[in-house]
């Protein structure tokens, strides 16, 4: 891409920018290829700790000061932790930017994790998980990871856990860090209506001065999969369900046909299978999702809806119903360019929300080492044929693969 620009500063860390014209908005993010998935058995929910604490004090900033750093101006400071990435991003008008990037580069590498917020935060955090277990849509897709990566950390919740979140205290934090830190691994990003050669000189102003660091860390992959089917009761008043199997890594050659299989059945459209199925022709559900997760090793997929309890067998015949048919019937010419089309279409409106494409180029940066265009993602989408898909469909869907997870009412 002409318009996206790149530098990498002596100690490792990589700045990527686009420039786009007319908008008053810069966002800003510091992603670091950190995540739950980087912590020991003893140190669950340490990533997403971090991320809280970031923001409760640096060497030059109180708690109060860091928040109202970029609000008095305007401006959006957040965070986020994946199982593999922790992220701190900020949105401000542009004549504000060289504000958000010294901010973000302050608790990224500057927090010094007071112990008295050490104590305060982690009783937030309790609250969170707490909040959590009381909405079943958000807690059985955390308790559906660990079913499909059994004692895996891509199966914990990155959360953590009561146990491990109570124990805590700054030195763990402080070694966290210094074990899974890796400048190399760090892609600062921006985007908005500024020169790179400005951005460039803002970036070496607060950069430069990060050491390097090397991280000794490596990634344990998941162990042999084996497919469950688990039952338990929960307070609700509807049963919910997920159903899934392993999935592709992200530079698999089949990643971009699965996800388009998976977006055929139950992406985000109304007229996605399982929503014209369950929803649409007989009402069984409000809402029922499919996605698909790919990470640097492995990957997974779920499917996920609530229903009455005495729909359920109902409902998960229709579902197995739909993976039969892309198994056993090849998609004809004009069902598969509404596929391909409908995926493009969604990918490039997804494109012009600024933050998420900032986001995605940090990301694609860290687990693939460039940002792919829109033109160069259509040309793979183009490639792919109807037959493809359906090889993927028998590989994926098969039923002796899937686990599923059920909440029933007590």
């Amino acid at each position: 891409m002409d318009d996206i620009h790149y530098f990498t500063f002596p100690n490792g860390i990589r700045l990527v920018h686009k420039q786009i014209p007319h908008t008053q908005i810069s966002h800003c993010a510091i992603m670091l290829d950190i995540g739950s998935r980087d912590e020991k058995p003893h140190q669950q929910g340490l990533a997403h700790f971090w991320e809280h604490m970031a923001f409760k004090g640096t060497k030059k900033r109180s708690s109060f000061h860091i928040l109202n750093r970029l609000e008095t101006v305007g401006g959006e400071l957040n965070a986020y932790t994946t199982k593999e990435k922790v992220t701190f991003h900020a949105s401000v008008l542009k004549q504000h930017f060289e504000r958000s990037l010294e901010l973000l580069t302050d608790i990224a590498f500057h927090s010094i994790f007071p112990e008295k917020q050490v104590d305060r935060e982690r009783n937030v955090i309790l609250e969170e998980m707490s909040m959590y277990y009381d909405s079943p849509e958000d807690a059985i897709q955390d308790d559906f990871d660990e079913v499909i990566f059994t004692d895996h950390q891509l199966g914990k919740n990155i959360l953590g856990n009561q146990d491990s979140v109570k124990s805590f205290n700054r030195d763990d934090l402080k070694t966290f860090i210094d074990e899974n830190l890796d400048t190399e691994q760090i892609v600062v990003a921006s985007i908005g209506n500024l020169d790179f050669k400005l951005v460039k000189k803002l970036a070496e102003k607060y950069l430069n001065d990060i050491p390097f660091q090397k991280s000794a860390r490596t990634r344990t992959s998941p162990l042999a999969y084996t497919a469950k089917k688990i039952k338990t009761k929960r307070v609700l008043t509807q049963a919910q369900i997920a159903l899934g199997g392993l999935a592709y890594p992200i530079m698999d050659d089949k990643r971009l046909p699965f996800y388009m299989l998976i977006n055929l059945l139950g992406g985000p459209a109304m007229n996605s299978r399982f929503n014209v199925s369950l929803r649409e022709k007989r009402g069984l559900v409000y809402s029922i999702d499919a996605n698909y997760t790919s990470y640097l090793d492995t990957g997974y997929f779920g499917i996920f809806f609530g229903t009455e309890p005495k729909n359920v067998d109902k409902s998960m015949a229709l579902i197995k119903k739909e993976m039969d048919n892309v198994r056993n019937q090849t998609l004809s010419k004009s069902q598969f360019t509404t596929v391909k089309e409908q995926l493009k279409g969604q990918l490039a409106m997804g494109e012009e929300g600024n933050l998420g494409f900032m986001l995605m180029m940090a990301r694609n940066l860290l687990d693939i080492g460039k940002i792919e265009t829109m033109e160069e993602i259509f040309s793979q989408i183009d490639l792919v044929n109807p037959q493809m898909l359906q090889n993927i469909a028998n590989e994926m869907f098969n039923e002796s693969q899937i686990s599923t997870l059920t909440f029933l009412p007590k």
